[in-house]
């Protein structure tokens, strides 16, 4: 799913137009950017957690020459997904292993 099929679901859903949604995905997604670069965290509770972490340097190699090179540091975002999230991303994988044990005690 890109941003703008997430766009067209969530109109549908909450029954406003493609252009409010947009309006109000593009708000969302600034506000938590800011949020980030001003270094705080972006709590969802049930879908997780964004937050900003310092990455050290390190050596690393040129891949094209082989040559050692440092890597410099630098902010990386990372998400950390909430409890319902990954409950909800698990269940096809949990479906599926319910049909199959089921399937493999039956008789003919």
């Amino acid at each position: 799913m890109n941003k703008t099929d997430l766009i067209d679901a969530v109109a549908t859903r909450s029954n406003t137009t493609k252009a409010q949604t947009a309006t109000m995905l593009n708000g969302l997604l600034d506000v938590i950017q800011k949020s980030l670069a001003d270094g705080d965290n972006v709590q969802l509770v049930g879908f997780g957690t964004f937050s900003v972490t310092e990455r050290a340097s390190r050596e690393g190699r040129n891949p094209a020459t082989g040559k050692t090179m440092t890597i410099p540091a630098k902010k990386v975002v990372k998400f950390k997904p909430g409890k319902t999230l990954s409950e909800a991303a698990d269940k096809p994988a949990r479906a599926a292993e319910v049909r199959k044990s089921k399937s493999v005690g039956k008789k003919k």
